[in-house]
C-alpha cells in the first residue's frame, strides 16, 4: 500500500496526497463489501456533488476529477485499500491468538515473580482478619511467598462465599 502512495497523485502537494488517501482508506473501510469501481463511483459522485455546492473538503479535486490519470491512481489506491483489509481481517485470529498468548504470558511472570516475594503488610493483615472473622486457625504465614497468600486468601473467600450470597 506504501509503494502505491509514492507513486500516486504526483501533481499533488503532500497535504492533498494525504487528505485524499486518508478519505479514500475510511470510504473503503465503510464500505468493504464493494468492489473498487463501485467505491470509485460513489467517491466521484460524492466529490461531484460537493464540488457544485462548493462545500467540497477537496475543492483542488475539480481541476483533476475527470482526468484519466487521476481516475486510474484511484482506482488502483482503492483496491490496494481493499487488499490491505482483507489480509488484516485473515490475520484477525493470528492476532488475537498471539495477545490471548501474551496475556497468559504476562500472568505467568506476575505469578512467578509474586512467587518470590514476601507477603505485603495488607495482605498479612487481611489474611489475619479473614482468619479472625472465619474462626480458622492461621497458618506459619513467614515461610509463604505473597502469591501463597494470596491464592490461601481466594481458598478461604471461596470456601465461605456462601455467606456473602443473598437469598430470595
Amino acid at each position: 500500500m506504501y509503494q502505491i502512495k509514492n507513486r500516486i497523485y504526483p501533481a499533488f502537494d503532500k497535504t492533498q496526497k494525504s487528505g485524499v488517501c486518508n478519505y479514500l482508506r475510511a470510504l473503503v473501510k465503510q464500505n468493504l463489501g464493494l468492489t473498487s469501481l463501485e467505491i470509485l463511483n460513489k467517491f466521484l459522485e460524492d466529490e461531484r456533488y460537493y464540488l457544485e455546492l462548493n462545500a467540497s473538503r477537496f475543492p483542488f479535486l475539480a481541476d483533476f476529477i475527470d482526468d484519466e490519470e487521476f481516475l486510474k491512481d484511484t482506482e488502483d489506491y482503492i483496491s490496494e485499500c481493499i487488499k490491505y483489509y482483507e489480509y488484516k481481517e485473515r490475520q484477525r485470529p493470528i492476532i488475537e491468538a498471539n495477545k490471548e498468548f501474551e496475556k497468559k504470558k504476562r500472568k505467568f511472570l506476575q505469578e512467578v515473580k509474586m512467587s518470590k516475594e514476601k507477603p505485603t503488610k495488607k495482605q498479612l493483615y487481611y489474611y489475619d482478619r479473614l482468619c479472625k472473622k472465619y474462626s480458622i486457625d492461621k497458618m506459619n504465614v513467614e515461610e509463604l511467598s505473597k502469591l501463597d497468600l494470596r491464592n490461601e486468601i481466594e481458598r478461604i473467600l471461596n470456601e465461605h462465599s456462601d455467606d456473602y450470597k443473598i437469598v430470595d
